[in-house]
């Protein structure tokens, strides 16, 4: 893949994730589980500043950012805190993938960038139930 197609194909990993994550931190009662709703903002946060980021790296190549969609689906029904936090660490998974996909695709500062976006994604990733891993968002490696 070219670098700025990985970037893009991130770009719009990261609009699903912040759509998502606010739907998610709409869902949690911040009363019940204080903790759930503290990372799924710093979820929401970490993402869309990530987004942010990558629209900058694409326009820097000369490139259109992709648009964000009008909506997105939600991995589950996300009504209890252990929905919430399945559709959290499959958001997670999901960009690891987009990550490894850009560390796989680039060089120099954009590659670097990408590896600080995977190990962001994959140690929230431990925060919502999941699995260290060797090689996060390589399947074929795992």
């Amino acid at each position: 893949m070219r670098p700025v197609q990985a970037l893009q194909v991130a770009l719009a990993g990261e609009h699903a994730a912040v759509y998502v994550y606010g739907v998610l931190g709409g869902r949690v009662s911040t009363s019940a589980d204080a903790a759930l709703s503290r990372r799924l903002i710093l979820g929401y946060t970490r993402h869309r500043s990530r987004r942010d980021e990558l629209i900058s790296r694409v326009r820097s190549a000369d490139a259109v950012p992709v648009e964000a969609e009008v909506s997105y689906e939600v991995a589950n029904p996300a009504l209890t805190s252990s929905q919430l936090e399945r559709a959290a660490l499959q958001i997670e998974l999901r960009c690891s993938a987009l990550y490894a996909d850009v560390v796989g695709s680039t060089s120099g500062a954009d590659r670097r960038w990408a590896i600080d976006a995977l190990t962001d994604c994959a140690v929230r990733q431990l925060g919502f139930g999941g699995s260290a891993a060797p090689f996060p968002g390589a399947a074929e490696l795992a």
